[in-house]
């Protein structure tokens, strides 16, 4: 998994340094807690702030045409990952 991982250099303040290390700290922190701590604070981030995109591009949107969307997306996902020509991992 090695192979995936990419090296950042972030700069925080001393407070927000202090209040993650003493939470981890609280947590029984073991080596890579901070990283794994960091990468999934940025995924919910990214995640918060593509559903949030989402609501305010469709605030017009009627829920039954939300649902048809929905619907139509996931079909369209099934097919192709459930097509016997998908690849499989």
């Amino acid at each position: 998994m090695m192979e995936n991982m990419v090296r950042w250099s972030l700069v925080v303040s001393k407070e927000t340094d202090m209040s993650l290390r003493s939470y981890l700290a609280h947590q029984g922190t073991r080596k890579g807690d901070l990283s794994k701590f960091v990468e999934e604070a940025v995924r919910w981030r990214v995640l918060d702030k593509v559903v949030a995109k989402a609501k305010a591009q469709n605030t017009k949107a009627s829920p039954r045409e939300l649902e048809l969307a929905i619907d139509e997306a996931v079909r369209a996902v099934r097919a192709e990952r459930f097509s016997p020509h998908a690849r499989r991992s």
